[in-house]
Parts: structure tokens; C-alpha cells; sequence
């Protein structure tokens, strides 16, 4: 049986997330998003990994927990300890700015991994993302010494200032970064601004899963993107899976107690670095269109910030369209929250589409079995007609998207926008 997990998001300890991440708060919306596994995030905070040791207990799963006072039904949802490094450091000649998750199987080893941390230097107490002066080969030597079982994954990897492959800072390939670790980096986490297809058309590639992950800042945005798995739900088994969901390692698959099935994603142009462009100027531009601009902008004539797309397109060594055998597939939706307000042309938050969300929660019992499971139809006898078309469209892939650039995000509409008298230019964030 097939079971959900969102292995990236944050505490109310992080920069520029809500106060309201708490442990039982992100339990609580887990069981409305449909999520059986969630990473903790944020283990190297001091203040939130003292919360983590008070509200959670080992889950009977070796290597996950569970909500402290919760039984041990299957429909509790389990965590597993992650966190989130930014790395600012020099290598190759070049200033880098990197993201890395991290995940652990026990307090033990976040506790010697912390340490070490601190004794390079890091101030982990500052934010819940913590920003250190060192490498992420360097991240990942720290990692594998607190447990050779630690988990180290490139975040959102193509964004522009921040991603391992991005435009800003990054690196032509897990080589050149990592160098001899490479090996032990068994995945990447695509992004909100690219998808399995795009990433796809490097080969290089086909050595790493590819996991997608929400990176929520509040609890509502859980589960705007995950990854899907069967089989064993354990940390051994998690580890397992991302380790044979590379296309290079396809026919491990079979024999793993745990598979990577698919990914559930953005539509990458929804993401906010998904084209070329400057947001204040609003300059937005295809790879094709930058380049014929040699990349300034028009109106202020400095670069533009270069997008997903076009850094796709320049490590690119395949044709768009391509899809190595034995990747795993992926699916495109748009969360439910934001699909409900584009239909009914009324804003997140606003009391209409807390009603009609709570209602489809109540009726179909989470958000991933609406979005991915019911049927159209049997939506629509709900008496909710004009998400049902939504849905459906969503489904069939037939919308009106305005691609994301430079921070600003894309939007997505479906026929049941016009239905709902919703202003063409309205953003679902």
C-alpha cells in the first residue's frame, strides 16, 4: 500500500515561517493533507530539538517517531529527523550558496552531528536554517560521521541563488561538488520550479532519485509537493528506497522492502524561478528570449536572474521530452487550497474556501485523496460542482499558466476560474 511523505519543511524557530509550526500543530494538518511521513526539520535549532525530545517517541518503526500521547495506530503520522543547512563557502574559485537537507535515524546522531557543527563554528541557535561557513562536502563528511546512515540531499537543487545546480552559486554537477563523496549523495530535491521531465534530460542524473518536497513555512503549505512510496515504512527502508529510486539502480528495485513510486509535483512554472527575468522591471523571459537580450535587462541594463529553465537547458545533454528507463513517474496538481480559490474566485483564507476546503476534508477524508483519488463526478454530487471541473482539469493538464520568474510565483487556472467570475491576472499565493 502506497504511502505519502513531505521530508522538507521547516519550525516556528526558522526565518520567515509561521510560529504556528508546532509539533502537534503539523500533526494535526498531516492527517488533513493525507501524510503519513514528515520530516522534523529544523533538528539543529537548540529551542526546536528540544521540543522534537519532548513531543515525540519512537514510532514502532526503527528510525521514526511519533507525536508524544498519540497510539500507535497506522494513522498516526511519523516523523523522521531532518534539517535544512545553508552553506556559504568558496570552492573552485567561486563564492557557493548551497542548501542541504540532512536526516537521521536517532537523537543520538543529531546530537554528535550539532556538535560538530559547533565546534566548526556554526551558530545554530539563529535561526532554524542555520548558515555556516562550511563546504557541503564538508556537511555531508559531518553527516556520515554521526551515522553512515545519515541521509544528505541537494535542496531544491536548480534554484538560482540557493541550489546546487543553480545560476547564482552552484555547480555544473554532484562531481564537482561533492568530488569523492558524490556516491553517497542518493538524491536530489527537484524544486517547486522543476519537475522529474526537465530534470530527465540530464544523465548525469540517472545516478540520484529525484524527491519532491513541500519546504512549507506554514503548515497549510504541507504537502504542496511530496514523494510516494510503498512498502516498508521504516528509516531503513525510506533510505532503501531513495538509494534504488535512481534510474541507474531500477532493477534493485524489485528486491527493496521499500520503492520510490512516484513524486507529486508543482507545475514547475507555478514555481518562482521557473523563467529569466527581473520581477522589479517586470522582465520575464524564456531561455530563448534571454539569450537573444544577451541577458540585460531592458529597463535597468543589468543581468536578469536566470531561471530553472534556462539551467536546465545548459547542463541539458538530452532532448526535452526524454525519460531514462526505470525512472520512477510523477504526477501535477495544484494544492487544494489554491484550487478551491481559483474556482470559486475568492482568495486563500478568506471564509468561502475554508468552508468548501474543511467540507471536501470532511467528505473524502484529505486532501491527497481529493486531488489524486475521487473522482470528478462523485465530487460534483458533493455539491461541489465547480471544483469538481477543477479537478478535472487539473487532471487532464488543460489550464492557463503565467510562468514564475526571478521570486515571483506563477499562477494556474482551470475553466472553472471563469466560471467563478475570478480576474485573469489573480495569483493563487
Amino acid at each position: 500500500m502506497g504511502w505519502f511523505a513531505d521530508l522538507h519543511i521547516h519550525s516556528r524557530y526558522a526565518r520567515a515561517c509561521s510560529k504556528n509550526l508546532t509539533v502537534w500543530l503539523i500533526d494535526e494538518w498531516a492527517r488533513k493533507k493525507g501524510i503519513t511521513l514528515l520530516g522534523t526539520g529544523d533538528f539543529t535549532h537548540p529551542y526546536w530539538f528540544g521540543d522534537l525530545k519532548r513531543d515525540l517517541t519512537p514510532a514502532p518503526e526503527p528510525g521514526l517517531f511519533i507525536r508524544r500521547g498519540q497510539t500507535m495506530a497506522n494513522d498516526s503520522p511519523r516523523f523522521v529527523l531532518s534539517a535544512e543547512i545553508s552553506s556559504i563557502f568558496n570552492q573552485g574559485g567561486r563564492n557557493r550558496r548551497i542548501h542541504t537537507l540532512v536526516f537521521m535515524p536517532d537523537f543520538n546522531s543529531v546530537e554528535s552531528f550539532n556538535a560538530s557543527l559547533t565546534r566548526r563554528g556554526a551558530k545554530l541557535a539563529s535561526d532554524g536554517r542555520p548558515v555556516v561557513g562550511i563546504s557541503v562536502k564538508d556537511i555531508a563528511k559531518i553527516a556520515l560521521a554521526a551515522n553512515p546512515e545519515a541521509l544528505v540531499i541537494p535542496a531544491h537543487a536548480w534554484t538560482p541563488w540557493f541550489g546546487v545546480f543553480g545560476s547564482m552559486s552552484g555547480f555544473d554537477s554532484l562531481e564537482e561538488c561533492f568530488e569523492e563523496l558524490t556516491g553517497q549523495i542518493l538524491a536530489i530535491e527537484t524544486g517547486h520550479s522543476s519537475d522529474p521531465a526537465m530534470n530527465w534530460r540530464v544523465s548525469a542524473l540517472d545516478a540520484v532519485a529525484l524527491i519532491s518536497c513541500s519546504d512549507a513555512h506554514s503548515v497549510p503549505k504541507m504537502s504542496r509537493e511530496l514523494t510516494e512510496f510503498d512498502g516498508e515504512l521504516s528509516y531503513q527502508g525510506l533510505r532503501e528506497a531513495i538509494r534504488t529510486g535512481a534510474p541507474a539502480r531500477a532493477s534493485e528495485r524489485a528486491k527493496a522492502p521499500t520503492r520510490l513510486v512516484r513524486t507529486v509535483e508543482f507545475f514547475p512554472e507555478e514555481g518562482k524561478y521557473h523563467l529569466d527575468g527581473h520581477r522589479n522591471c517586470k522582465i520575464r523571459w524564456t531561455p530563448k528570449e534571454r539569450e537573444a537580450n544577451n541577458g540585460t535587462c531592458p529597463v535597468c541594463r543589468r543581468p536578469v536572474t536566470i531561471g530553472v529553465m534556462s539551467r536546465v537547458e545548459e547542463l541539458a545533454d538530452r532532448p526535452d521530452g526524454f525519460k531514462p528507463a526505470g525512472a520512477p513517474d510523477f504526477v501535477s496538481v495544484v494544492p487544494l487550497q489554491e484550487l478551491i480559490a481559483d474556482a470559486l474566485g475568492q482568495k486563500v483564507g478568506t471564509k468561502a474556501v475554508d468552508l468548501a476546503y474543511n467540507y471536501l476534508i470532511q467528505t473524502f477524508g484529505n486532501e491527497l485523496t481529493v486531488l489524486l483519488k475521487t473522482a470528478p463526478e462523485t465530487i460534483a454530487s458533493s455539491g461541489q460542482p465547480v471544483i469538481a471541473q477543477a479537478v478535472n482539469d487539473i487532471r487532464r493538464g488543460q489550464l492557463t499558466i503565467e510562468p514564475g520568474y526571478d521570486g515571483v510565483f506563477g499562477t494556474v487556472h482551470t475553466s472553472a476560474a471563469n466560471k467563478g467570475g475570478m480576474s485573469s491576472q489573480a495569483s493563487l499565493f
